[in-house]
């Protein structure tokens, strides 16, 4: 998937000036005036990072900051601004800001600050593609599969068919064929297996 650098900046010469500058350095640049038109163009799934004034007229960097935080993939942000103080640029980095710059910055402080951020996007998206695709595999499962699977994961010291099926008021001989079928499904050997794979991220339960 491309990253793309999305650029939020009320400053039209700034904003075409920034991005014109990235898209020379290669990177793929969406310019936005507001945080309200960044937010009515994103989808809250392309990968990337936001470059971000923190002083502007209606909705605020940090109130856009604020807006991303409940989003499924955060966006690093990367803060830039004219007047902004101590404070401002605390509170933003506590929030999970990648950096918060100072207008006028250097070119290549911004780029070093970029690769950054677009590094923690890469792990970010191969960490949801991965839930994903665990959630998918467990998605395959029947409600009875799944059922047998909660069993074994809360009650991993009576994984047994037999207790299983004593457990769920069905014959061990049934407990078999499921668990079959589960391990077909998730694509594991094995019981230890199916208990890790159920507590990453996208697991079961």
């Amino acid at each position: 998937m491309n990253l793309t650098v999305f650029v939020v900046d009320d400053d039209d010469a700034i904003r075409s000036s920034l991005s014109r500058a990235l898209r020379k350095r290669g990177y793929e640049v969406e310019a936005f005036a507001s945080a309200e038109a960044f937010l009515g163009a994103w989808n809250g799934q392309s990968g990337g990072c936001l470059i971000l004034d923190h002083g502007m007229p209606g909705m605020s960097g940090l109130e856009l900051q604020k807006r991303l935080a409940g989003q499924d993939y955060l966006l690093p942000i990367i803060f830039i601004t004219g007047h902004g103080g101590v404070p401002e640029s605390v509170q933003a980095i506590k929030a999970g800001a990648v950096d918060f710059l100072e207008k006028p910055f250097r070119q290549a402080v911004l780029v070093e600050r970029i690769e950054t951020a677009l590094g923690i996007a890469s792990e970010r998206l191969a960490a949801r593609e991965g839930c994903q695709k665990t959630r998918a595999r467990f998605d395959r499962l029947t409600a009875r599969e799944a059922e047998i699977v909660d069993h074994m994961v809360e009650n991993p010291s009576g994984t047994s068919s037999k207790e299983v099926g004593a457990r769920l008021g069905i014959s061990p001989r049934t407990v078999d064929h499921h668990r079959a079928r589960i391990m077909e499904k998730l694509g594991i050997r094995s019981v230890a297996e199916l208990i890790a794979l159920a507590g990453r991220p996208g697991g079961q339960g």
